[in-house]
């Protein structure tokens, strides 16, 4: 039954995001926003494919435990362009809200998206391994909730300054994710239901996709 509603879920989800997400690239036109919307949402499908289709491979298979190399690197993979997704979005605010200077939020953004990325490089991670240390996740998350932190930030401040509506749950979608991810990474190995968490952790970043596009929309159609 896992292995039936997974592969479900999984298919549905890559497919739908990737898809908007070239949709939105080819519709974009001269609005360089919804262009880096458009490949954010295709970063993000692409690089969780790294890590679900291995998934549902060994779930539709051999089991987890003989696919653990796979999953692995597919979750190192994932957890690199999960950090490209939110520089994306960070360049998505600046644009959409004509955002000029701002060095030092930049050079915060690049500066924790670095030392995420570092960190996820790190030998001691043991990516490959069925045994990966909970400190190095611990470690490895702590750049990255702190710049999800920043966009939250960024995104409530400007939609509510300018009455943007269409953004106004922007920042939401991301507390949603991360509210859902932490305690995947903290309680998953020793209490593995907790893992289930990943699924409304998805549907979060669908909900930040969708934002983008239907916003997309509505200026065409306006």
């Amino acid at each position: 039954m896992q292995a039936i509603v997974e592969t479900l879920f999984d298919t549905v989800y890559l497919i739908s995001v990737i898809t908007i997400g070239l949709t939105m690239i080819r519709q974009s036109g001269q609005r360089g926003q919804y262009r880096l919307f458009g490949l954010m949402a295709v970063v993000l499908g692409a690089g969780d494919a790294f890590h679900l289709v291995p998934r549902v491979l060994a779930l539709c298979t051999m089991g987890l435990d003989s696919f653990t190399a796979a999953l692995g690197a597919g979750k190192l993979i994932t957890s690199v362009t999960m950090t490209i997704f939110y520089i994306l979005l960070y360049h998505v605010w600046r644009s959409r809200y004509h955002i000029q200077g701002k060095g030092g939020v930049t050079a915060a953004v690049y500066l924790l998206s670095v030392l995420r990325i570092a960190l996820c490089l790190f030998p001691q991670n043991h990516w490959l391994s069925a045994q990966a240390p909970l400190s190095w996740g611990i470690y490895r998350n702590i750049p990255f909730a702190l710049l999800g932190l920043l966009i939250v930030v960024l995104f409530y401040q400007s939609a509510k300054e300018q009455g943007d509506t269409a953004f106004r749950n922007m920042w939401l979608t991301i507390v949603l994710s991360f509210g859902f991810y932490i305690p995947v990474v903290l309680w998953a190995d020793s209490i593995p239901l907790i893992g289930m968490l990943m699924i409304p952790k998805t549907c979060a970043y669908v909900w930040t996709v969708l934002i983008g596009y239907r916003a997309m929309k509505a200026e065409k159609n306006g």
